[in-house]
């Protein structure tokens, strides 16, 4: 098994245990009743190539990220210093995220949040649209073709934009069959857990006209970025060379320059 399969086994043992609380109904009207949050796609289309800087403690394959972790404390830095949204993990387990962490981001910033989540359920479309999400992610890799669509149109009926994650040109034709008209482009390989951008420039071909394109994972320098952008890439998801680094403003402006 992958860590992407061990993932899913526990989130789905999670789901249960947290519908059992918090049934789906009840779910869904606590959703209607909340304001909408800031138009996530829009603010990516209005910068020339877009930052979504991700508040993220840990991970699977780094380990601890960052000591001392205060996530309204990054997302402040990160807005000030410009970045046209924030991606905050939900996962605990793996990733030392959850609810609390981003009512905290929520709190602090007004920008587009994206609920980074491995959703598999309809119950986590209507949780971000409660925690005040402006997006989700949804992975391709984590859900099969008539899933997959489902969630696209429960994300649209909650007024949430999808964004929807691949690795591979198999995942991109999915994709651009689902219509899907944000698409993330993750460099990391799954299995071997490497990052190249040329996952990104080879995926970019065979995306559907007009979508927004968002590269994800080995993001480091700001030539990197003037790579993306050369290439007509949307956006850029960076989060670990960023919280790595001591002073959050200064480094997402040197990443951006």
């Amino acid at each position: 098994m992958s860590i992407l399969d061990d993932i899913l086994t526990d989130k789905r043992i999670e789901l249960e245990q947290r519908k059992a609380l918090q049934p789906t109904a009840k779910m869904r009207i606590m959703a209607w009743a909340s304001p909408f949050a800031p138009d996530f796609s829009a603010a990516l289309r209005a910068a020339p190539l877009a930052l979504i800087a991700e508040v993220k403690r840990r991970s699977p394959s780094a380990g601890e990220i960052r000591t001392p972790f205060d996530p309204a404390g990054i997302a402040r830095a990160y807005a000030a210093a410009g970045a046209q949204a924030i991606s905050c993990l939900m996962d605990d387990k793996y990733f030392g995220g959850g609810d609390a962490q981003f009512r905290a981001v929520r709190a602090a910033v007004q920008v587009p949040i994206l609920y980074k989540e491995f959703v598999v359920d309809e119950w986590q479309i209507w949780h971000a649209r409660v925690l005040g999400a402006s997006a989700v992610l949804l992975i391709a890799a984590a859900l099969d073709d008539a899933d997959l669509r489902h969630l696209l149109d429960l994300c649209r009926m909650a007024g949430l934009d999808a964004l929807l994650e691949v690795h591979n040109a198999d995942e991109m034709r999915r994709a651009a069959a689902s219509g899907a008209q944000l698409i993330g482009i993750n460099n990391r390989d799954l299995a071997t857990f490497t990052t190249t951008l040329e996952t990104t420039f080879h995926l970019k071909q065979l995306a559907p006209p007009g979508c927004l394109l968002v590269s994800e994972s080995g993001i480091h320098t700001a030539d990197d970025i003037r790579r993306l952008r050369a290439a007509g890439i949307g956006a850029a998801l960076v989060g670990e060379s960023l919280l790595r680094q001591p002073d959050l403003q200064e480094a997402v402006r040197r990443l951006m320059a």
